[in-house]
């Protein structure tokens, strides 16, 4: 299996239970890679804040980009057979993109694949909730899932959409949807 064929994207709109899914997954032994914004937000915090998303939205996309492109990189388990990753690349291209209205998508969707088939949280009002890191609102969040819902099949994705479950019942619906089309 090609790298890029590892690489299983979970997204979707903020504060739609991919951390506890993403968390579920390596609970079982899957590799996953923590979302690039996240862990953006918690080095802010702790620094300067000139990255933050709610203080510089395009250096934050920046970031986000570099991070994402080493995520990639850094994924060393030849062995294992998926890698899940919460967000991706693009994601943080299409941030990019918004945030500047340069083209910025195409270009690196066509060089950076992941599996063909992307999940998708969806809009989950009673799961969302603001915190130190997430202090955008959730009609900002659904702007945001609007983006990438656009922003994966643009490139060749197909796009399923997790179903609103208990988190052990969303991570067995994700691997039996890979186990199938694999």
């Amino acid at each position: 299996m090609e790298s890029g064929e590892r690489f299983v994207v979970i997204s979707g709109c903020s504060g739609g239970g991919k951390s506890s899914l993403l968390a579920e997954l390596a609970a079982r032994g899957w590799p996953v890679v923590e979302e690039p914004g996240r862990r953006i937000v918690r080095e802010e915090l702790q620094g300067s804040g000139a990255a933050l998303p709610w203080v510089n939205a395009e250096a934050f996309a920046h970031r986000a980009v570099e991070m994402a492109l080493a995520d990639r990189a850094g994924v060393t388990d030849e062995a294992a057979q998926w890698v899940f990753f919460d967000r991706s690349l693009i994601d943080a291209a299409a941030a990019l993109e918004h945030v500047t209205g340069g083209p910025v998508l195409s270009d690196i969707g066509r060089t950076h694949r992941y599996h063909r088939t992307v999940f998708l949280t969806p809009p989950w009002p009673e799961l969302f909730a603001t915190d130190r890191e997430r202090r955008h609102g959730f009609e900002s969040a659904v702007e945001e899932y609007e983006r990438i819902a656009r922003a994966y099949p643009s490139l060749g994705y197909e796009t399923i959409l997790i179903p609103k479950d208990s988190v052990p019942a969303r991570a067995d619906f994700i691997l039996d949807t890979l186990a199938r089309n694999h």
